[in-house]
């Protein structure tokens, strides 16, 4: 599975409105993104507008393009392009993907098949 974290900015002005409409997502866009292959989708907003999104997918070009071809992600991304700054595309596909540098989990595992097969670090 690969981890997706990315960044955008909200408009500080709408940041209220922005954390309201992600209080009660539609029923319709929850399923589209859980039948297109994005699992453990978190946002986190910052005070001043800086939102980081996070993911899990098999393949995120796949998971893009299953969003893409319904019509409730059409709708949604509509609804929330106003919300954010700087962007010439839609949200979902203008997000600066950001690199992972660090996860616990596979140092862990790394670590205990170098202690199986007798490497030191």
């Amino acid at each position: 599975m690969k981890r997706v974290c990315f960044q955008l900015r909200i408009k500080p002005a709408l940041i209220a409105e922005y954390t309201r409409r992600h209080t009660a997502v539609w029923p319709g866009m929850l399923a589209a993104l859980k039948e297109s292959g994005w699992h453990n989708y978190s946002l986190f907003l910052r005070a001043d507008g800086l939102l980081i999104g996070y993911f899990e997918t098999e393949d995120l070009t796949a998971a893009q393009a299953a969003m893409n071809a319904t019509e409730v992600n059409a709708r949604w991304q509509a609804e929330m392009a106003g919300f954010f700054e700087d962007l010439d595309l839609p949200p979902d596909a203008e997000f600066l993907q950001l690199t992972e540098v660090f996860n616990l989990e596979d140092q862990l595992d790394g670590l205990e098949a170098r202690e199986q097969t007798g490497e030191t670090p």
